[in-house]
């Protein structure tokens, strides 16, 4: 009897209803503390100002990290001055929230210089996107939610959507958001843990410490700045991974100013990757606004959501 009672429990685990829950870090409140460094490109103080401003007339206060200001060549100092600054905002009880300045490149040289222990032991909200997927990756990995939306320097050209979304987000209010239909999109309903972000990071992290488990969950992807042939070259290789057979949806968000060769590709981002997702029967939403986009909406990774594909549109709500 013991013995079935062991079999019942071990077969009730590979359900996803007993999956791991990731932990949601405390949500904001007034009077608590945000903090904004560089994990990647310089920046300076100048373009922060109207992030900083916003935090504050949501009654937060800010702290600045060490690296703004920086310059070494491309980057916010040396690899060891931002891993510093990144650690000691993650180890600060005081700051609740740490928060890119800017994306770029950079912040996967930081990786292997950073201790997570006291962060796992009490997490907070790390936010960002573009280059930052590297650590919503790997933070992810660790059961802990992280927010995917816009960086502080991209604060005063986003647009109210993505700046009340990323409100809400921050302070534990209900997120939804209902989508136009797209004519690549496929119909369908799955629930599941949302992660992902940028596809030429989760390419570059494949086989990696810091790439997540994709099995049973949503993948969430965007990009810019990319050759054609290259997000062909990317999509082939998460679907050779395994990826897309093992995701119960994936979510398409900005495809932002691709480039072409002399000889023309033949297809757009969007074309492309409906050609390598179109044999998988799970559902696919295609332009959610969010990533390298004035309307970049704010996602929940490591958070389960509910992807409703229709022929009359999409709607994702986080549970």
């Amino acid at each position: 009897m013991h013995r079935n009672l062991l079999l019942l429990l071990i077969t009730l685990l590979h359900f996803p209803a007993f999956a791991q829950i990731a932990k949601i870090p405390p949500y904001l409140k007034k009077g608590d503390t945000i903090g904004i460094l560089a994990t990647a490109r310089k920046v300076d103080m100048a373009p922060l100002e109207t992030g900083i401003k916003l935090m504050e007339s949501w009654g937060l206060h800010v702290v600045i990290g060490k690296t703004i200001g920086l310059d070494d060549n491309q980057l916010a100092g040396p690899d060891w001055q931002r891993a510093t600054d990144l650690q000691q905002m993650l180890d600060n009880p005081a700051i609740k929230a740490v928060w890119c300045a800017k994306g770029g490149y950079g912040t996967v040289r930081l990786i292997e210089r950073l201790d997570f222990t006291k962060f796992k032991k009490k997490p907070k909200w790390f936010i960002g996107f573009s280059d930052a997927t590297v650590l919503h990756s790997h933070i992810n990995n660790f059961d802990i939610a992280t927010l995917h939306g816009m960086v502080a320097i991209s604060v005063g050209r986003a647009t109210p959507e993505a700046i009340e979304s990323f409100r809400k987000a921050l302070f534990g209010e209900k997120l939804s958001y209902n989508i136009p239909p797209h004519a690549f999109n496929k119909t369908g309903k799955a629930t599941g843990e949302l992660v992902g972000g940028n596809l030429s990071v989760l390419y570059s992290i494949i086989g990696s410490p810091s790439e997540a488990d994709y099995k049973g969950k949503i993948i969430f992807i965007e990009d810019l700045d990319e050759y054609l042939y290259h997000i062909d070259r990317m999509m082939m290789n998460l679907k050779r991974n395994g990826y897309f057979k093992d995701v119960k949806g994936i979510i398409i968000g900005g495809m932002t100013k691709m480039r072409d060769n002399d000889i023309p590709w033949g297809h757009d981002a969007l074309e492309i990757i409906q050609d390598i997702t179109k044999e998988y029967n799970i559902p696919i939403c295609f332009n959610f606004p969010a990533g390298h986009i004035q309307d970049n909406r704010a996602l929940i990774m490591g958070k389960t959501i509910t992807l409703d594909v229709t022929a009359a549109g999409t709607k994702i709500t986080f549970e």
